[in-house]
């Protein structure tokens, strides 16, 4: 007796506790489960998955309700996963050993009785009406006038039409959840897609932004290099001004003085050379000048509109006719760099690449202004 409760201990399914009832299944951690208690940890796990029947036959997953392993399942669900046909029979041989010990209780047959004639068992079917009756209803009841037949035949009859349904509605939803498979795969699909198309034309957008930024680090090293060059000439002139000033103020401090000699020689002697010096000083003409307008630097001008209109005009979603337009000028379009193609779940796209002409511009160096300036 204890081997046999030892025995049953091993047969409990871990859900229902109760015996394991046919068909059993084996996971792959080797843990064994009723294939309905099963289905039941699977709908729990996977509430909005598509059912057939209270059962849900497409793939997805669970847990172990053992070990905590996860059971991978494919589209056939539950039903994909194999029997384990040695503790079914472990199971039958248990239960007959039980029931050896045990005596057999009577089976009652129950047959449904009329509700007309509460003695009378139910035992032909009424096709008029399509219900089953029996004999007092149709000699002496409602159905005296209607079309009856055998009860057994009409059983068969409906049971091979109900068989055939089933075998139908069976057939029916594994197409539709092949199909459904299919859609899944569709967007998986369509956003694997989706993802490697944004990368590559964020990837164009950078050339683009690259490109500009070294444009942009030219012309700012072209107009510092000037502004430079042009400052450094100024302070130049300004020195020199400087200096011509200072000695302009020595000489008038001299003249001063001399101004103050009350000796008339000594007077006349000294204002000769003073006399030339003024003259020399008052004069600037040797000192170079600044053209007027040489501090502007508006010469370096910028013109982005035609730029500005094709980069609004890119189409990254190409036409049969505009493809195969490109297609013939494939060469053209390399050297010009004027589109790059992609292709995106059967549609072609493109991320078109513009290669803007040249900004505009004067460039008025600090030397060809010094060339022009009146000395």
């Amino acid at each position: 007796m204890n081997s046999m409760d030892n025995l049953e201990k091993q047969l409990i399914c871990p859900i229902c506790l109760e015996m394991f009832t046919k068909p059993v299944v084996i996971l792959p951690c080797q843990h064994n489960l009723c294939r309905k208690c099963a289905n039941d940890v699977f709908q729990a796990s996977n509430p909005y998955l598509p059912t057939r029947g209270g059962s849900v036959t497409s793939g997805g997953r669970f847990r172990c309700p053992s070990c905590r392993h996860e059971v991978v399942l494919d589209r056939h669900g539950v039903y994909g996963l194999q029997r384990n046909l040695l503790v079914e029979n472990i199971i039958d041989m248990f239960k007959q050993e039980s029931s050896s010990s045990k005596p057999a209780p009577e089976r009652k047959e129950e047959t449904p009785m009329c509700d007309v004639h509460e003695d009378e068992k139910i035992n032909i079917y009424c096709v008029t009406h399509g219900v089953p009756t029996c004999s007092m209803c149709k000699v002496f009841g409602a159905h005296k006038d209607c079309e009856v037949a055998p009860i057994t035949s009409i059983f068969q009859t409906k049971k091979t039409e109900l068989s055939d349904g089933i075998a139908m509605m069976v057939g029916n939803n594994d197409r539709m959840q092949g199909i459904i498979s299919q859609l899944e795969e569709a967007c998986r699909a369509i956003e694997e897609n989706g993802r490697r198309q944004k990368t590559l034309v964020c990837e164009k957008f950078d050339q683009l932004y690259s490109i500009l930024e070294e444009k942009k680090k030219q012309m700012s090293q072209k107009v510092t290099a000037e502004q430079e060059e042009k400052v450094n000439y100024i302070r130049g002139l300004t020195r020199q001004y400087g200096d011509h000033l200072e000695e302009s103020c020595k000489i008038v401090e001299k003249g001063i003085q001399t101004m103050e000699e009350p000796e008339m020689a000594l007077f006349l002697e000294n204002t000769k050379p003073l006399l030339k010096k003024i003259a020399e000083a008052s004069s600037i003409a040797h000192l170079d000048k600044v053209e007027r307008g040489y501090e502007e630097m508006d010469h370096y001008k910028t013109d982005f509109k035609n730029e500005a209109k094709a980069l609004r005009s890119i189409n990254f979603i190409l036409d049969d006719d505009e493809e195969d337009e490109e297609d013939d000028d494939g060469e053209t379009g390399a050297e010009e760099g004027e589109g790059a193609q992609t292709v995106s779940g059967g549609s072609a796209v493109t991320a078109a690449s513009v290669q803007p002409s040249a900004p505009q511009q004067t460039n008025s160096s600090p030397s060809a202004a010094k060339s022009a300036a009146s000395t």
